[in-house]
């Protein structure tokens, strides 16, 4: 799962990386299928064989107390072992997995990747392709957006969705009650409720959009039908980070932002976590993990916290957008494709394992069944007031778009973004005209990098 602590990574070991093929590498003995094969042709006895050989798996993952889930696999498949590594979260992991894929030894056989980092590594031919694994079977499992961030333009299969992250709107409703507010259904809406609100209180914002945060703000564009970032051939991408779309979203919030009614506090910072217990924001526009982080992070306001749906663009629409969530891959190097791919599917659809995610880690699930289960979304969480939470964000879940997709060099991105528009946002100047910036940016380095650019 994508947490807050993901920042930027390390843009220039990504650049020695780009465009050019690198191999990562596990231990143990060789189980590649056989010379050949088209996708989808490693037969079960190839796979049955392959599990009943002792094997060394090693696994990076930064999911606290995963072993859990390890040990379920290990005991279906007594003879296949996994080496748990934590690498870091975030850019630690990153900068290790491509440091050891350009030395071509030391990666592991199986990786923790955020959604988002998945072009990243596909660019540079690094994932394997899990198709000959029967991974294109396990496609309806999954909620069809999660679907869409691991597969590639050509059906390759690059990841198995692990957790996930759709938007919605956590508030204060004392503090809306108080001042004769509804959770409002539209953003002209919560923008009249924005100006309201801190009219009654200065010391009260409707909420937060930090300026150091870009993945909200992807979260939101994507909420918005913007696609400021697609592939159109291996080496060609078009980059729109300045259209029509992305600059509603800037003007809307710039706007709020200079009228003082919106606050852009650097969050998950001692200050801020403080902010959320006092009652400086009425709203928390967050991911489907941000229930629990609350209410771990704000106890003082127990009970005082409802969750609706993210306000929307025009009256009557259901869209939201993402923020958050990571896969399985399996690196392509690896000695043994077989039992990683096997792996990383039973990680992730087994359902003890993914109940377990949900249940001990509080991953968000992307999988149909859990989303359904009566079990997880009857849940009514004190902190919540009795609401059944995980109801409402299985329901948002099914209105994220399947079309936004992300640049294979997100680091640089996110960077940019951080100077740009992250930069107006904290400083309160326009963020609008930071787009402009931001594009250029964009542009630039990716023809640094030797692709095509078009807009």
């Amino acid at each position: 799962m994508i947490t807050p602590r993901t920042r930027r990574l390390a843009t220039a070991a990504a650049a020695a990386l780009f465009l050019s093929g690198c191999a990562g590498g596990g231990d143990g003995g060789t189980q590649q299928p056989a010379a050949g094969k088209p996708p989808g042709a490693v037969s079960q006895a190839e796979i049955d064989k392959a599990m009943q050989t002792p094997t060394e798996l090693t696994f990076w993952t930064w999911v606290p107390d995963i072993q859990k889930e390890v040990a379920l696999f290990e005991k279906k498949y007594p003879a296949i072992k996994v080496k748990v590594v934590n690498a870091g979260q975030g850019e630690p992991q990153y900068t290790k997995l491509r440091t050891a894929l350009k030395a071509g030894s030391g990666a592991p056989d199986v990786v923790q990747i955020e959604f988002q980092y998945i072009p990243t590594f596909t660019i540079t031919n690094n994932l394997l392709d899990l198709r000959p694994y029967g991974a294109e079977a396990l496609k309806d499992k999954f909620v069809d957006w999660t679907w869409g961030q691991v597969t590639g333009k050509n059906g390759e299969v690059w990841a198995i969705p692990q957790d996930t992250g759709p938007m919605g709107m956590l508030y204060r409703k004392d503090i809306f009650d108080e001042h004769g507010i509804q959770p409002p259904k539209t953003w002209d809406e919560f923008a009249a409720a924005a100006r309201k609100l801190h009219a009654a209180d200065p010391g009260v914002y409707i909420t937060n959009l930090a300026g150091n945060q870009a993945g909200a703000w992807m979260g939101l564009l994507w909420q918005a039908g913007a696609k400021p970032f697609q592939m159109t051939a291996p080496d060609q991408i078009t980059v729109n980070a300045n259209d029509e779309v992305s600059k509603k979203v800037a003007g809307y919030w710039g706007g709020l932002v200079k009228e003082g009614v919106v606050s852009t506090d650097t969050d998950f910072t001692d200050q801020w976590f403080q902010a959320l217990n006092k009652g400086k924001y009425a709203t928390w526009l967050t991911a489907a993990w941000g229930p629990v982080f609350l209410a771990g992070s704000a106890k003082d306001t127990s009970g005082k916290w409802r969750a609706a749906p993210l306000p929307q663009w025009a009256a009557g629409e259901n869209k939201a957008g993402n923020w958050g969530g990571s896969t399985s891959a399996v690196i392509k190097g690896t000695k043994n494709p077989i039992a990683a791919a096997e792996f990383a599917e039973f990680l992730n659809t087994d359902p003890e394992s993914t109940r377990m995610f949900a249940s001990e880690q509080f991953l968000f699930p992307p999988t149909k069944a859990l989303l359904e289960d009566k079990a997880f979304v009857d849940e009514k969480p004190e902190f919540y007031g009795g609401q059944e939470v995980n109801k409402l964000f299985a329901g948002i879940s099914d209105t994220v778009s399947k079309d936004f997709t992300w640049p294979p060099f997100l680091d640089q991105t996110v960077s940019d973004w951080d100077e740009t528009v992250g930069k107006a946002l904290a400083d309160k100047t326009d963020p609008v005209a930071a787009l402009d910036q931001w594009q250029q940016r964009i542009t630039s380095y990716a023809e640094q990098q030797g692709f095509k650019v078009s807009k």
